[in-house]
C-alpha cells in the first residue's frame, strides 16, 4: 500500500475530527463526549438491543457498557433484560433522553449547515457528492468476508433470502428441490465452502463452492443483499471464491445462471467467465460459464477485489 495514500487518509481523518468537533470534551456544547452523543442517537426512539448496538457501532463490549452506565446515571437511558430472554439486554431512552436526542438532532443539522454555508453553490454540490462517495467506500471497507458453517444462522439467512429472491424474479418461481443441490454437507470442507459477508455484524451476502475431485469446481449461491448492492460485494465474493479454489488446486470454475439475472450475467462476463455449452441439467439455467484460474497464494483477508454485485 502506498505511503502517500495512507498519509492522505490520515490527513482526511484529522480534518474531519477537527471540523465536526470530535476533539472537544463536550460535543456540540451538550456536556458529553461525541461517543456518548452517538450512542444516544443510535439507541433511537424505539430502543435497541445492546448486542446489535455494539455491532453497529463497532465498540468493545466493556467500553459500550461504560458509556451506557454514564448515560443511565444521567437519567437518559434505561438498560434492562429483554422480554422473553433474560440473556438479551435492551436499552431505551427515558423522556429526558428523548428530549436530549431531539436537541442533538437540531444541533447536528446546524453543524451540517455551518459546514456548507461558507461554500458556493457549486462547492456545496461537490462536497455533498464527495461525501456520498466517501461514505459508500468507507462502508465497503467495513464489510467482512469469511468462511462460515452453512448451518450458522447468518448462513441460513443468506440462503433463505437467496431462495426468496429467485422465487420472486423467475417467471415461474423457484423450487430448491428441482435445482441442482448445494446442501450443507456439500458446502462444508473438504467438499466445499460457504463464504458469508457481514456488515455491522449482520449478514449481507454469500457465495459458495462445490469441489469435485479431478473435475471443475462449481460456484453456487451467489447473493448480495439489496441494501449493500453498489458496493462491489458481488465481485469481491467471486474473487474470494476464486482465491479459495486456486489455493485448493482447482484450475477451472464453472457456474450457471438464469437470463433474468442481468447483473449476474454482466458480472461473470466482466470478470473473465466465458460462456460454454451446457454442462449440467440445471432446470433454471439459460447460460453456462467457465473460467480457468491459476494456482496462487491467497489474498490478505478482507482485501477488496473491485466493483460489481450479483445474485446468481
Amino acid at each position: 500500500m502506498e505511503a502517500a495514500a495512507v498519509e492522505q487518509v490520515r490527513r482526511f481523518n484529522r480534518t474531519v475530527t477537527q471540523r465536526i468537533g470530535a476533539l472537544e470534551d463536550e460535543y456540540m456544547a451538550r456536556e458529553r463526549s461525541l461517543g456518548l452523543a452517538r450512542v444516544l442517537w443510535e439507541v433511537g426512539a424505539d430502543g435497541a438491543d445492546v448486542r446489535q448496538l455494539r455491532e453497529r457501532l463497532g465498540l468493545d463490549s466493556g467500553y459500550l457498557s461504560r458509556l451506557l452506565r454514564t448515560l443511565e446515571a444521567d437519567g437518559l437511558v434505561v438498560v434492562a433484560a429483554g422480554r422473553g430472554d433474560g440473556r438479551v439486554r435492551t436499552v431505551r431512552l427515558t423522556p429526558a433522553g428523548l428530549g436530549e436526542r431531539r436537541e442533538l438532532e437540531t444541533r447536528s443539522d446546524e453543524l451540517a449547515a455551518s459546514i456548507l454555508r461558507p461554500l458556493s453553490e457549486r462547492q456545496r454540490a461537490r462536497l455533498v457528492e464527495a461525501m456520498a462517495e466517501v461514505e459508500r467506500l468507507l462502508t465497503t471497507s467495513m464489510v467482512a468476508v469469511a468462511p462460515l458453517d452453512p448451518r450458522h444462522p447468518h448462513a441460513r439467512h443468506c440462503i433463505r433470502a437467496y431462495y426468496e429472491e429467485l422465487a420472486g424474479r423467475f417467471p415461474g418461481g423457484f423450487d430448491p428441490g428441482r435445482s441442482i443441490s448445494a446442501a450443507d454437507d456439500e458446502l462444508t470442507p473438504p467438499s466445499g465452502v460457504l463464504l458469508v459477508a457481514t456488515l455491522h455484524g449482520e449478514p449481507v451476502g454469500c457465495g459458495a463452492l462445490k469441489f469435485h475431485a479431478g473435475a471443475p469446481a462449481e460456484v453456487k449461491r451467489m447473493w448480495v443483499a439489496p441494501t449493500t448492492r453498489g458496493l462491489g460485494l458481488g465481485r469481491r465474493l467471486l474473487a474470494e471464491l476464486e482465491a479459495v479454489a486456486a489455493t485448493a488446486g482447482t484450475t477451472v470454475l464453472r457456474l450457471e445462471t438464469n437470463n433474468t439475472l442481468h447483473e449476474a450475467l454482466q458480472l461473470y462476463r466482466s470478470t473473465g467467465y466465458e460462456e460454454v455449452d451446457p454442462f449440467n441439467a440445471e432446470p433454471y439455467a439459460h447460460h453456462w460459464f467457465e473460467k480457468r484460474v491459476s494456482p496462487r497464494p491467497p489474498r490478505l483477508p478482507g482485501e477488496p477485489a473491485g466493483e460489481g454485485d450479483a445474485v446468481g
